[in-house]
């Protein structure tokens, strides 16, 4: 399990620090609105990925102590999907701003909205892991991989459907944009397209098909962050900051743009070959 993600490994942290100097440098107001409020969680998921990072090296190279590392390895993956999964329900949920101080009122993070997006964050990556496990493993591992996605969708299926519920319920313009019968009838495509995805998923693995557990399974992942980002828009601070309020001054954006027309298509073409690279099924020897 480890050795299929081993030779992409070190890709995952650029994408992280590639996506704070863009928050920082393109919407500055954002980031520094956010960062406090955001904080404790923002730090526990990066403590995590430190733990994750940490045991995935000493993993490979511990002899006596491996089970150690894999139980560390576990946790921290579990506790960074967490903190992310609270972050984004924090986020949807909104938070008020004082617009004289610039500051927020009552910055409460933790919510039951955020920990059940938590929660379903944690299943929903889960199911990814386990579909890409399809991919890369055979045997008994394969057939183990395929009885935990099941599972795993139906946990899935059941968090989309509660969240898609509870998401209008923060806000009455969310509620009017998903359920008024003008946005209902030209946004319906999105959820019927994610539910057309699931059921995909559930029948090829059914059929023991490797490779489209996978791809549909990142179809209704995708379907279920435009849902999101609709429900959001335009505001990067939902229902109080516009995305052109937030906006850095234009020199800014410029220059980022130059940087991100340079490095985006080195990112991509360096993780597309990696991933190309070393394609098939993985062995139990680490390389």
């Amino acid at each position: 399990m480890m050795n299929s993600i081993a030779p992409v490994w070190d890709g995952n942290e650029t994408w992280l620090v590639f996506g704070g100097a863009m928050l920082y440098g393109a919407f500055p107001k954002v980031y520094g609105l956010l960062l406090p409020i955001l904080y404790m969680p923002i730090m526990l998921m990066l403590i995590a990925l430190i733990f994750r990072g940490v045991s995935f090296e000493f993993r490979f190279k511990a002899k006596k102590s491996k089970a150690i590392w894999n139980w560390t390895f576990s946790i921290s993956s579990v506790a960074a999907t967490f903190f992310q999964g609270v972050i984004l329900g924090a986020f949807v949920q909104g938070f008020s701003i004082n617009e004289s101080s610039m500051t927020v009122n009552n910055p409460d993070w933790l919510t039951p909205f955020s920990l059940c997006t938590g929660i379903a964050l944690v299943c929903g990556y889960a199911l990814l892991g386990a579909t890409w496990m399809i991919i890369k493993s055979t045997g008994r591992l394969q057939r183990k991989m395929i009885h935990h996605a099941r599972g795993l969708l139906v946990l899935v299926s059941l968090f989309l459907i509660f969240v898609s519920i509870w998401t209008p319920l923060h806000s009455d313009e969310i509620f009017h944009r998903w359920y008024s019968f003008a946005n209902l009838i030209l946004l319906s495509p999105l959820p019927l397209l994610a539910a057309v995805a699931i059921y995909q998923v559930w029948q090829n693995l059914n059929k023991a098909s490797e490779y489209k557990p996978f791809v549909y399974s990142i179809v209704a992942f995708l379907c279920a962050y435009l849902g999101i980002g609709i429900s959001v828009y335009p505001y990067l601070i939902p229902h109080q900051v516009t995305l052109w309020e937030a906006a850095a001054p234009d020199s800014t954006l410029k220059f980022i743009l130059v940087g991100v027309v340079i490095m985006l298509p080195i990112l991509l073409t360096y993780t597309l070959y990696a991933y190309h690279l070393f394609r098939g099924k993985s062995s139990g020897h680490y390389h």
